[in-house]
């Protein structure tokens, strides 16, 4: 059961495109994932609609009523007779409201993409999809993890990380911001547990250690704008070289 989400303003604001491209991306792949945060988006994206199309609505309005005004000053100082003017362009509103919503509806559910590590193939979410050809070879690090670098351009260094059954990342905290979306199994990290499409955030006000427990392992999809600081035993000698590790 998914337990972890965005914010609400999270949501809202990727609804109206402000978020960063790679806390949109996260946010958009969770999505895909849950129910709940999808319903949401789809009702924050017809409040959106509604009063962009009230907006548009009453600046024709206002439009309108400036014609019929001049309108009615040329028909006195001309003697003609005045005619009547319309109100909303009704169709361009139509128009409006079709071609915003094809840009913003949630997407329908299509059928979703894989990736495979050693015999096992994973189902990712849509919005992941197009990074497919976009994602490295696995490269095996620190006892059972594995990782697979996927190039965003310059939205943020990203990788498909894979915990096997008792395998972990080395405490660590971090200089910047990590967002993790599981995307198939579970792990714990010392603060809680997560499961298959929790939507995780991380900082330097947390030190963690990620395990996956389960006997099938864990994958997650991770995005980083700083290397990972390790803050336990032998793992501190890394720290000069782990952007090597998750760049």
């Amino acid at each position: 059961m998914i337990r972890f989400h965005p914010s609400a303003q999270q949501l809202k604001d990727f609804v109206e495109g402000t978020l960063s491209p790679a806390t949109s991306l996260m946010v958009s792949a969770h999505c895909d994932m849950c129910a709940k945060c999808q319903r949401f988006v789809e009702i924050e994206t017809e409040s959106l609609a509604a009063q962009m199309v009230s907006a548009v609505s009453d600046n024709a309005f206002a439009t309108s009523e400036a014609s019929l005004q001049f309108g009615d000053m040329l028909s006195q100082i001309t003697q003609l007779p005045q005619s009547p003017n319309g109100g909303v362009e009704g169709a361009n509103v139509a128009e409006y409201r079709e071609t915003f919503n094809k840009k913003n509806s949630p997407r329908k559910p299509e059928k979703l993409g894989t990736i495979e590590l050693d015999g096992r193939t994973f189902t990712i979410p849509r919005t992941l999809h197009r990074y497919i050809d976009k994602t490295g070879n696995w490269s095996s690090l620190v006892g059972k993890l594995w990782q697979a670098p996927v190039d965003l351009g310059n939205q943020g260094v990203a990788n498909f990380i894979f915990m096997g059954s008792g395998g972990s990342v080395p405490e660590h905290t971090h200089r910047g911001t990590e967002y993790t979306l599981v995307i198939d199994g579970e792990f714990s990290d010392g603060l809680s547990r997560y499961d298959t499409g929790d939507f995780i955030f991380m900082d330097g006000d947390k030190t963690h250690t990620p395990k996956a427990e389960g006997k099938d392992g864990c994958l997650v999809f991770s995005i980083v704008d700083q290397p990972l600081h390790f803050t336990s035993g032998l793992a501190r000698l890394l720290n000069p070289f782990s952007h090597l590790f998750f760049r």
